[in-house]
């Protein structure tokens, strides 16, 4: 165990140490995880051996993300998002229905050993864009406001849109519903989920932020404890709503769009300890994703979940996010940016998890198409991230020169 420890220490310091420079290069810090996982994990040098449950591993990569929601969110410009809510608005509730749909025909044509249900649950899965992954893209300042933003919210509440669904296909998948009403159960778990989780990321941040300002107001709040208030928020509003039948990851986002709001200028010094904290607890989801995922994935991979994965992250994904973004103001490589900008992550990985622990049948090629799209995400929009973003500010300055040059004329 000691041995072990080591290793993911050192590993942990020499990152630590280099971080900022491979920031200037299209590693980001999920494949470099990833990949250490890899090639220290048991199908590698065999130096790292983590016995953990696939409940362990649900846990952490619900914490990260709930975390990471909740400090992007307590990020956000809502001036901004106000302005140009209607592209997150469209992303959400005609892109994301429309994303699921494509995934499901083409998972027919594909996976013709799968019945109807295990594919809507794939096509549910796989829908969801992750917060994490996209960390990158968001914070980049040279990307559009309205990009970002957009990208934000619509990675911060896809995530708790697609829970209800993804209970529907999983209870007519194991035969629970068999004597409800299929559309009332379906609108009765979007409700309570939304609801529930909006109330509780609400209520529970306000009177935080309530507190946090009395104490502050004192002179209670030290210095060596701020890095605990956010971090203890966010899993609260997490594990509350999660615990009265809601979202949790919608709780923790509307919480950290709130808290992002009430603190305001005070924000920053708390935020940033929870970031770090953050990126911590992603640094451990991806090692083990690597060590213990992927890893043991490899000896199985077949044509149709390779070819599956890609088509999630290129048509399934684009196409739907072209159309609904039809007859706004966004150029073509714009729209083709946020297309491709959807990367799969903790949600997908949180959706198998509780999926494959129902023992479906063609459960193994529902693991394997989960863990072929988020492997392939983690390195294709890891390794795009900022030549892309390099090349739509480019594209940008050059319609805005061309724009300055006719009106000069």
């Amino acid at each position: 165990m000691y041995a072990q420890l080591a290793v993911l220490a050192v590993f942990v310091f020499v990152y630590s140490a280099i971080a900022g420079g491979l920031e200037k290069t299209p590693l980001n810090g999920a494949i470099v995880f990833t990949a250490f996982g890899l090639i220290f994990g048991p199908l590698g040098f065999g130096m790292l051996s983590l016995n953990i449950e696939a409940e362990g591993i649900r846990t952490l990569a619900e914490l990260t993300l709930a975390l990471v929601l909740f400090t992007d969110a307590s990020n956000a410009n809502l001036t901004v998002l106000k302005k140009h809510i209607r592209l997150p608005r469209r992303l959400l509730l005609v892109g994301l229905p429309l994303t699921i749909l494509l995934g499901y025909l083409f998972g027919i044509v594909i996976f013709d050993e799968l019945g109807f249900l295990e594919i809507a649950l794939i096509a549910t899965m796989l829908a969801p864009t992750d917060a994490a992954l996209g960390k990158a893209v968001v914070t980049d300042e040279s990307v559009p406001s309205n990009i970002r933003e957009s990208l934000n919210v619509e990675s911060g509440l896809n995530d708790g849109i697609c829970v209800p669904i993804l209970f529907v296909f999983l209870a007519l998948a194991v035969g629970t519903s068999a004597d409800e009403g299929t559309t009332w159960l379906a609108v009765s778990l979007v409700a309570e989920e939304i609801g529930i989780g909006l109330v509780v990321g609400v209520a529970l941040t306000y009177f935080g932020v309530v507190l946090l300002r009395l104490s502050a107001a004192r002179g209670w709040v030290t210095r060596s404890w701020r890095q605990l208030p956010v971090v203890a928020l966010a899993f609260a509003c997490f594990a509350l709503a999660q615990t009265l039948g809601g979202s949790g990851f919608i709780a923790a986002f509307c919480g950290g769009l709130l808290f992002g709001w009430l603190a305001s200028h005070k924000k920053h010094p708390f935020l940033l300890a929870a970031e770090g904290t953050g990126d911590t607890f992603a640094l451990l989801t991806w090692v083990v994703f690597g060590c213990m995922v992927v890893g043991p994935a490899l000896s199985t991979l077949s044509w149709q979940v390779v070819l599956y994965a890609l088509l999630s992250l290129t048509i399934i994904r684009m196409l739907p996010v072209f159309l609904v973004l039809w007859g706004t103001n966004l150029r073509v490589g714009e729209k083709l940016f946020i297309g491709w900008f959807g990367p799969r992550g903790l949600a997908s990985i949180v959706f198998a998890v509780i999926v494959l622990g129902e023992n479906l049948p063609g459960s193994d090629t529902i693991k394997m198409a989960a863990i072929s799209t988020i492997a392939l995400s983690v390195v294709l929009h890891g390794l795009t991230a900022k030549p892309f973003v390099a090349a739509l500010t480019a594209s940008k300055k050059r319609a805005s020169d061309k724009v300055e040059g006719r009106g000069d004329q």
